[in-house]
């Protein structure tokens, strides 16, 4: 079975891989301070039953710190399993079509392939929920063209709370209506409704530019953590593929690492 490992600011997602199957993901929470041998420990403990059918790993980090312990925790525990970190030099069939292709996160390429694979033929614009709200451009060749970033849903709520003195942290859920009758319910109505207009409106200008003439066909996928907050109030994301990464790691594995 292939593991699959994305190292993200504010989660850790595991995928294990039967062929092209998904037969298990698990996800954990991010820790700058977090060792190889804990990082290992928890990996082992998620994989449960499955934790010595492990023949093969896919693994992209894009926090430097734990990426140098990912790194130890594969050479110690996995000494002897085929094995690929996505990085610079490595293999993903990706032309990265911007100014300095050494600045696009290994999360990014992975998305890419991805996308690319579900929708070959198709101009693609991928929106990543995570901590910053990624949005990516894909030509129908599969090139990456650039994107978008926003600051991340928590990061917003997080720093409104923090700001505003008569505010404070709510539930990420719907309110009762666009116009909130109480504080929570503002809160919230501005989180959602903002966060898909926001989306929304980066996702209609870039589409215009992938298709000026609007004939041509753009699949809008959706992954990450929190996409399903903003899922069913968005008008122009298309798919919803919450194993997005995962499966690009998977890809990558594959074009590097033959059986």
């Amino acid at each position: 079975m292939l593991l699959t490992v994305d190292v993200g600011n504010t989660n850790i997602v595991l995928g294990l891989w039967s062929g092209d199957a998904l037969v298990g993901d698990w996800r954990m929470r991010t820790d700058a301070r977090i060792t190889a041998d804990e990082l290992a420990l928890t990996v082992r403990g998620l994989l449960g039953p499955h934790a010595d059918a492990v023949t093969g790993i896919s693994a992209l980090s894009t926090v430097p710190a734990v990426l140098r312990e990912l790194r130890v925790m594969l050479g110690r525990y996995y000494a002897g399993v085929p094995k690929i970190v996505v990085e610079p030099g490595v293999r993903t069939g990706v032309a990265l079509l911007v100014d300095n292709p050494k600045e696009v996160g290994a999360d990014r390429l992975a998305n890419t392939l991805a996308a690319h694979h579900l929708h070959r033929g198709t101009a693609c614009v991928v929106v990543d929920f995570g901590t910053s709200t990624n949005v990516d451009a894909i030509s129908a060749r599969g090139e990456f063209l650039g994107g978008a970033f926003a600051p991340g849903i928590e990061i917003s709520v997080d720093a409104l709370a923090l700001r505003a003195a008569a505010l404070r942290k709510v539930e990420l859920a719907p309110p009762r209506s666009v116009i909130g009758k109480n504080t929570v319910e503002c809160l919230q109505s501005g989180i959602l409704y903002g966060f898909a207009g926001q989306v929304d409106g980066l996702v209609r200008r870039i589409v215009r530019e992938l298709s000026p003439s609007g004939t041509e066909p753009v699949a809008v996928l959706a992954t990450g953590g929190l996409a399903p907050l903003v899922l069913g109030e968005s008008e122009t994301i298309t798919d919803h593929v919450p194993e997005l990464t995962l499966l690009g790691l998977r890809l990558v594995y594959e074009r590097n690492i033959r059986p």
